[in-house]
């Protein structure tokens, strides 16, 4: 399991072989990274990880972009984790990744988003990189698998004043939400909606 192959230090040589693999050989890595991030995030950052992982983002393979994306998004639940992440410049990357036309990345990259949007360097770099159209796009897309990543992302970046300025007039984006058969994209859009709403 996961431990195992933390405690043998088997997460510097795999990261190194995502550069050079074969692209199943790649996907199988990205999935073992993925089991092991969760426990410990310290081995693959010295390792470079998040470098190697940005290229992924734009491999031409579906899956490895998926996956990559995963990793990502394990990653940046650690707290040291984000801060690699927004110092690598990941967030814009991940940004351009929501127009992707696989909706499994897109998925994926709104949820290494909301983890990673956290911090307040999140957040800038987000705004930076001009976030908030395409996390809209896909909050009105009703069948959108990234949905409820995306409100999440979202209600994030409304805590900025620049942000929740531009989300006032999308107000209805989110009302519609509030009709969605799923009981947790209803439960974000009305916290969307009340931090939008909130008056300092």
């Amino acid at each position: 399991g996961a431990g195992g192959v933390l405690r043998a230090g088997l997460i510097p040589p795999l990261v190194l072989k995502l550069k050079t693999e074969l692209d199943e050989i790649q996907e199988l890595i990205l999935d073992t990274l993925s089991n092991c991030l969760r426990v410990e995030v310290s081995e693959a950052l010295a390792a470079d990880a998040v470098t190697v992982l940005k290229e992924k983002l734009s491999h031409r393979s579906t899956a490895i972009r998926s996956k990559a994306a995963w990793v990502l998004l394990e990653i940046s639940s650690h707290p040291e984790g984000k801060i690699a992440v927004c110092q690598e410049e990941v967030i814009p990357v991940l940004v351009s990744l929501l127009e992707d036309t696989q909706p499994p990345v897109q998925a994926n990259s709104a949820g290494a988003l909301m983890f990673a949007l956290v911090t307040p360097q999140g957040r800038a770099s987000a705004m930076g990189a001009e976030a908030i159209p395409p996390l809209l796009s896909l909050v009105a897309e009703e069948t959108s698998k990234a949905r409820l990543n995306a409100i999440k992302t979202l209600t994030l970046l409304a805590e900025l004043p620049e942000g929740r300025q531009t989300l006032l007039g999308h107000r209805d984006t989110f009302l519609r939400c509030l009709e969605d058969p799923s009981e947790a994209v209803q439960r974000a859009a009305e916290i969307a909606i009340t931090v939008i709403d909130w008056k300092p």
